[in-house]
Formats: C-alpha cells, sequence, structure tokens
C-alpha cells in the first residue's frame, strides 16, 4: 500500500499551532528509565513512530510500562529479562531502530553487561556510533563480536571513572557515555560533550534521580558515580526542530500563525536565523507569533557580502533545521549561502525544488546556494518522493506555497519525526489529504 500526501497549495493558512515534544530528547529520557528500579513519570512524549518503537523495545524487556494519556507514560524497570538481549526478536527490533543503541549506557551501568545486534547503517554517513563504543572501552567495557550470531557482547562488571575527551561532540555518545558513567565507580569527566537542550534535560533529570553531574550546559561534565538511581518526574521539552519548521511555513505561505508554549530560552539562535532571512516574529508570552508577511528579505553580511547560513554543533545552528531555511529562502528577497558542513548528501533534495521553479545552485554536496524569488514567481506542484524526515516536511512547506496540486511519497519518513502533521496543518486551513 502506497502512502502519501496530496496537497492542494498556494493558500494562506491561520491559527494556532502547539509543537509536539522533542524526539531526540524522547530517545535519550527513555532509555535512562532502565537506570533504576523505581517508577519514572515522563510527559510531552512525542507520538510518532521511533518512540513507539523504543517504548514497545522497553516493554518487550520486561520494562513495566503504563501510558497515563496521550503523551504521558509510567515506565518501571524492576525485572528486565536479561534473555531477551541474545533473542531473534531483540535482532529484529533492535537493529531495525537507530535510538536502540541508546539503551547500551543504561544497561552497562545497571548490569555490567550488554548486547547489542551489530547496527543497520544510516544515510547519513556511517562513522556514527564509534564515540559511543570509545566512551564506553575509557570506562572498561570490554567488547566481543560473535560473528556467528552478528551480536555485539560487551562486558562491563568493573565500570570506573576516567578521563574521556570525545573525538566528535555527538549527542547521543555523549548521553549514552553519561548514563554508563553515573554509576560507575569514581569520577569521569567528559571533555568535548554535546551540550544540546535536550542533553541538558538528561543530566537535569538524571541528578533528580540522584546523580552527581556537573557542567550541565557546557563542553566539560564532571560526573561522580553514586550507588544507585530513584525514581522521578521528567517533562520533555516541545521540538525545537517542529517550532523553527512552523516559522518556515508561516513565511513561506505568507500566513498568521501562533506557535504556542514554545520554551523561547531554550531554542538558541534559532529565531534569529530565521529573522535573518527577514522573517517577522514576536515573542508573546512563551508563544512566537508571526504575521503574515507578503515580503521578506534577506540580511546582508556587514561589509555587503552574501549571507551564509552554516550549522554546527550546538550552540551553533541546528542542522536539522538547514533543509527548512533553504526552501524558506526559495521566496525571500536576495540571496543566501546555505553550508551544511555536518552531513553529506543532506542537500541532495534540491532537484525536485528546481523543478517546482526555484533558483537554486548546488554548488557540491555541502554547499547550495539560494536566488530568491521574492515572491514574483509562485513554484508549482509536482509529484515528489520524501528522502528523509528534514527534507520531508522542506517539500511539504514547498507544496503548501505552490501553485496546484503536489502528491508526496514515501511520507513514512516525515511521520517518523512528525506527529499527525496532517491533521495539525488542517486545523490551520491547509488543503492536505492522505491517498
Amino acid at each position: 500500500m502506497v502512502n502519501a500526501f496530496e496537497i492542494q497549495g498556494g493558500k494562506p493558512l491561520k491559527g494556532e499551532i502547539t509543537p509536539q515534544g522533542a524526539k531526540n530528547e524522547a530517545l535519550q529520557i527513555l532509555s535512562a528509565v532502565l537506570l533504576t528500579e523505581e517508577k519514572v513519570t515522563v510527559s510531552n512524549i512525542p507520538d510518532i513512530k521511533d518512540v513507539n518503537k523504543l517504548i514497545e523495545l522497553l516493554g518487550d524487556m520486561g520494562v513495566i510500562v503504563n501510558r497515563i494519556n496521550d503523551d504521558t507514560y509510567t515506565f518501571e524497570a524492576k525485572n528486565i529479562n536479561q534473555d531477551f538481549f541474545q533473542s531473534e526478536g531483540f535482532k529484529a527490533k533492535g537493529g531495525g531502530l537507530r535510538g536502540s543503541i541508546m539503551i547500551v549506557g543504561p544497561l552497562l551501568a545497571r548490569f555490567g553487561k550488554a548486547s547489542i545486534p551489530k547496527p543497520g547503517g544510516d544515510k547519513i554517513g556511517r562513522r556514527r556510533l564509534d564515540t559511543h563504543f570509545l566512551g564506553f572501552e575509557k570506562l572498561g567495557a570490554q567488547f566481543n563480536y560473535n560473528p556467528a550470531d552478528g551480536f555485539f557482547n560487551v562486558d562491563a562488571s568493573n565500570l570506573h571513572g576516567t578521563y574521556i575527551l570525545l573525538d566528535e561532540a555527538s549527542v547521543t555518545g555523549t548521553a549514552n557515555i553519561v548514563m554508563a558513567a553515573v554509576l560507575a565507580k569514581g569520577t569521569t569527566t567528559v571533555y568535548n560533550a554535546a551540550c544540546e537542550p535536550y542533553l541538558q534535560q538528561l543530566c537535569k533529570m538524571l541528578n533528580r534521580m540522584g546523580a552527581k553531574i556537573s557542567g550541565i550546559g557546557s563542553n566539560l561534565l564532571t560526573i561522580e558515580g553514586v550507588e544507585r538511581l530513584g525514581g522521578t518526574e521528567h517533562r520533555m521539552l516541545p521540538d525545537m526542530i517542529e517550532i523553527g519548521s512552523f516559522i518556515g511555513l508561516a513565511a513561506m505561505t505568507g500566513s498568521e500563525i501562533t506557535i504556542k508554549n514554545v520554551m523561547y530560552k531554550e531554542l538558541g539562535m534559532i529565531p534569529d536565523v530565521f529573522k535573518r532571512l527577514g522573517i517577522k516574529l514576536e515573542l508573546r508570552g512563551d508563544d512566537i507569533f508571526i504575521p503574515a508577511q507578503d515580503h521578506y528579505e534577506i540580511e546582508t553580511f556587514i561589509d555587503g557580502s552574501i549571507m551564509t547560513i552554516a550549522d554546527a554543533p550546538w550552540p551553533g545552528f541546528t542542522p536539522d533545521l538547514l533543509s527548512i531555511v533553504l526552501v524558506v529562502a526559495i521566496q525571500a528577497k536576495g540571496s543566501v549561502l546555505i553550508h551544511q558542513k555536518m552531513f553529506e548528501s543532506r542537500l541532495f533534495f534540491v532537484d525536485k525544488l528546481l523543478d517546482m521553479g526555484a533558483q537554486i545552485i548546488l554548488c557540491d554536496p555541502h554547499r547550495a546556494t539560494v536566488i530568491g524569488l521574492d515572491k514574483q514567481v509562485q513554484l508549482r506542484g509536482i509529484s515528489m518522493t520524501s528522502p528523509d524526515i528534514r527534507a520531508g516536511v522542506s517539500l511539504l512547506i514547498a507544496a503548501l506555497s505552490a501553485q496546484g496540486k503536489s502528491t508526496i511519497y514515501n511520507i513514512e519518513q516525515i511521520e517518523r519525526g512528525y506527529q499527525h502533521i496532517d491533521k495539525r496543518l488542517l486545523a490551520l486551513g491547509a488543503d492536505i489529504k492522505r491517498i
């Protein structure tokens, strides 16, 4: 069965939209429930595939999972079934979910051992898991790969604090190492640690459970190992990628939209980058109000040269929003160079935008120059396929602003990261249906 969105574009939208809980935070927080046998309550959990799969996996391991309402669950990891980690079921589920690597740190810390199927590769590049493994080894874990069953068996019966300099400021790598270190003997220092708000949330939650982590929000974390952790309650931040996507959507479609409860102080430079594209936005309480705009003009640098927007580790601009910025720039006045430094092949969806009538020069796999149309020419609707989560939403925004009908296939990719996106856009007045 083919799932696709059919969109009649070119209509301004209006209304309020509330961002879901942060997907990237959810994968870390849900893994952390394994660190204690006491009850942990988590709210503002997004209802999306990647997160639901992880919740299901926790249940299969023996965690008692109760859904209290739409976005709130309780977890009790009293009796974890160790045999499950050698099973075919775990191999199938764990291998198919990139977030499953996040359970390794907590399992090592609490039980002194873990098994993981050799992880599946991701389209963005393969170096991603080395940081996790190197960190665990520094803490004293030993890895044995069994080619017969395709599992890594990890022995961590003697985890001890140490100094770790991460080879890259990996968010998931930092989170995994922190979760392993909280119950290790002695003090661990992690330098070049990621410091994204998601990671700060995880560290604050662990401290409420009884961990001793200092340096939260900086790139140097100090973790004093403790004997055990207790239960807690935790509420996820709103998803900053969704917030950025909705700002872009409002500008591109000339819509008046209010984004509710955004936790503005956690958004870093995201609002400023959109302001550089000429988008007007106002903070009202903790809501962002975007007025309907017929035009928005990209700023230049002070010396008059073309604006460059590039991604960087936090507190730099998140790579997940670069594709949104690229699409929004299509209808701006002026030009901008988009430089995707952290991942390869994330700009290849540009060919679909060219088919819609955008003026973009793809310089190489990392850089694209967008020459804004200033809404003098409308994009035209086409049929297209979504290559990954972020490009999928960028194409959705382009389709909503385009003249005529667009069809987007492979929307499973979009739904890995955005909950009930069609229903939420319908509520703003979008003409979108699932076919």
